[in-house]
């Protein structure tokens, strides 16, 4: 009797092993996410989506946090990219502008790739990289902010979007700038 006592102890406590050591792992994530979140302007929409992206969600450091959310901006980039190039197609009377928010969109796929090979060596450069993003945000808006067809309003929506994470990845570059410069100061 005291050995299935004994054995009903070891399966418990190994099952229950499993709910708490999970936590203490996502805690250690989390510590990482809301240091950049700490950053940025809207925090629930960081923590929302850093907890939700997987590549995010499981990083073991800032760096690897960094290179995650640079990298999910890129996919961004890109895809709005391709939406204005292909609504410059479809938008014959507004094909000027859209080319125009393509380049830029172009411009910002560049900036990003930039600073996610620059995270490792020169935080500081790869934040710039990232914070020079902003001005074609601003060419995207002034370009087609005002126009009412439904292309532009959704090309605004994309880029709203990338406002937000351009923000998330500013933060980002910043939380690994300032860990290397603290890694600096100890040495």
């Amino acid at each position: 009797m005291a050995s299935s006592s004994g054995c009903f102890f070891v399966v418990t406590m190994a099952i229950l092993s499993q709910f708490l050591l999970a936590p203490a792992s996502a805690l250690i994530n989390r510590e990482y996410i809301d240091a950049n979140c700490q950053r940025v302007k809207n925090k629930s929409f960081c923590v929302q989506t850093l907890t939700t992206y997987p590549p995010a969600a499981s990083a073991t450091g800032l760096l690897p946090l960094a290179e995650a959310v640079v990298s999910l901006a890129v996919a961004h980039a890109e895809k709005t990219a391709g939406f204005a190039a292909e609504s410059a197609k479809k938008e014959a009377a507004l094909t000027t502008q859209f080319n125009e928010c393509h380049d830029a969109y172009v411009g910002i796929v560049a900036s990003l790739k930039s600073a996610n090979l620059q995270l490792k060596d020169t935080p500081d450069t790869a934040n710039y990289d990232v914070m020079v993003s902003g001005d074609e945000i601003k060419r995207v808006k002034d370009t087609v902010g005002k126009n009412i067809d439904k292309s532009s309003k959704t090309l605004m929506e994309m880029t709203l979007q990338m406002e937000k994470l351009l923000d998330l990845a500013a933060g980002a570059t910043d939380a690994v700038d300032d860990d290397d410069e603290n890694v600096h100061r100890r040495a």
